[in-house]
């Protein structure tokens, strides 16, 4: 059988001989001559009528078509471009720039200003745009599930940011020398910031907190004139003087000159500062139920609020209408009668006991809130709280505060993950029946009736 090409060159009018002589040198052989021009002949015909596409052609196609979908391969799901970096100098090329506490930013607004201008993919949704930032000590546990449970506390983290588009950074090292223990947060607050300049907000959150509401969404909107969130009480600072005002552990701060200035304010009271010593006794002097000699941070950021009040206050937002976090003692035992009420309420609304995928969680928590208006916000609440941090429990080194058992830290903290990995779980189609036994999972069926919990 003949192919079409070549059933097409054959019976080409173009391919008659123009001289004899030409056509053979013996009546076996074809001249070559003329049926080459005959092929070139038939070749520029038949690319006439099929004409082949041009290079030009398939490459340029899929840009026109970018033009009109600004999303392409190479960006990310949430359309930002993350293999474009423009030769424009930044703040990155400036050598005078540095992560050191020692020195500080200055003009941080400009420079992240101008940076995002060179990177416009990262403008849309920038200032709802968050980075999560955590860490632990550089060496093993000495507790022997202190490791397991520094795990599952950054499961629990990366679970939660995963939920709501989040990035996190896990530290595990002192990014200065001197600064340890509970100082060791600012120098990594302010390298992530260096680091993230596409991001609005930097949230610490200690190794030994967690997320036991995973839907909830932070509500920036109320944080809009204000450059730093922590858990607080106006009352306990300026008329108590108290050094547990607040909870230095969790705190949301702005990407900003302003944050950079108060990080460099706040750390000359730690370790790295000559004056260490004379600020731990300044801070006793203050606050007098403050019972360790040493200055720590969460005293220093309530001395700044306390001395200087119109430089700070206004701009410190001291979150108390809900847990954004709460202590561990007066929550745990919470959790089984939360969690029925939380089933009541699906046994009657429909859409809150329907499955979902994962990615769209942040919804049903907003139709789940006009429900919940009778659940109250702190203390006695029924409301899932935020964060659950275990405040005097060190799941890492063993040790607790002498004023509950050992048992009590362990167990509720085991207790307070699988709570929080129960709301994971179920997107996934499981639970924990029992909140203290970790191993075992039951499946939830797909049809479970309304009238009944699957658990």
């Amino acid at each position: 059988m003949v192919s079409p090409e070549l059933s097409h060159f054959q019976s080409s009018p173009m391919a008659k001989p123009r001289n004899r002589m030409f056509w053979c040198l013996s009546e076996g052989f074809l001249c070559f001559g003329s049926a080459f021009l005959a092929l070139l002949l038939v070749g520029s015909f038949w690319s006439f009528f099929t004409p082949t596409p041009s290079i030009d052609q398939t490459i340029t196609e899929p840009s026109s078509k970018l033009k009109k979908n600004p999303v392409d391969c190479r960006e990310s799901g949430f359309g930002v471009n993350l293999k474009s970096d423009p030769k424009d100098p930044t703040f990155y090329d400036d050598p005078e720039m540095s992560y050191s506490l020692e020195k500080p930013v200055k003009d941080w607004d400009e420079k992240r200003k101008e940076w995002l201008k060179h990177h416009p993919s990262f403008a849309a949704g920038a200032r709802e745009r968050i980075v999560l930032v955590t860490g632990s000590q550089p060496k093993p546990c000495k507790n022997p599930m202190g490791d397991h449970l520094l795990l599952r506390f950054f499961k629990n983290k990366v679970d939660y940011c995963r939920i709501h588009g989040y990035d996190i950074f896990y530290n595990h090292l002192l990014l200065h020398p001197k600064m340890g223990s509970y100082w060791a947060k600012l120098p990594v607050v302010k390298a992530a910031m260096l680091a993230h300049p596409e991001a609005e907000w930097i949230w610490w959150v200690d190794s030994d907190a967690l997320f036991t509401d995973m839907e909830f969404k932070l509500p920036l909107e109320r944080y809009k004139n204000h450059n730093l969130v922590v858990h607080g009480w106006p009352k306990l600072i300026y008329e108590s003087k108290s050094w547990t005002s607040l909870n230095a552990g969790i705190f949301l701060i702005r990407n900003c000159q302003w944050s950079m200035d108060l990080i460099h304010t706040w750390s000359s009271m730690g370790p790295m500062s000559k004056d260490y010593n004379k600020w731990g006794q300044i801070q006793r002097l203050t606050f007098k139920d403050k019972l360790f000699p040493e200055s720590d941070d969460q005293s220093a950021l309530i001395y700044l609020l306390y001395k200087e009040k119109e430089k700070y206050y206004d701009h410190i937002y001291l979150e108390g209408e809900f847990y954004f976090e709460g202590y561990w003692v007066e929550i745990v035992g919470g959790y089984d009668n939360t969690t029925e009420r939380y089933l009541e309420i699906e046994r009657g609304v429909p859409k809150l006991r329907r499955r979902h995928a994962e990615k769209v969680s942040e919804q049903y928590a907003v139709f789940r809130e006009e429900f919940l208006k009778e659940a109250g916000n702190g203390k006695g609440s029924w409301r899932r709280p935020l964060i659950t941090h275990f405040t005097g429990c060190q799941p890492c080194s063993g040790d607790h505060n002498r004023m509950y058992a050992g048992e009590s830290c362990w167990n509720g903290m085991i207790k307070a993950l699988n709570f929080a990995d129960n709301q994971v779980l179920r997107k996934y189609g499981f639970l924990h029946p029992d909140l203290l036994d970790s191993s075992t999972v039951t499946e939830v069926p797909f049809d479970y009736p309304a009238d009944e919990g699957p658990w």
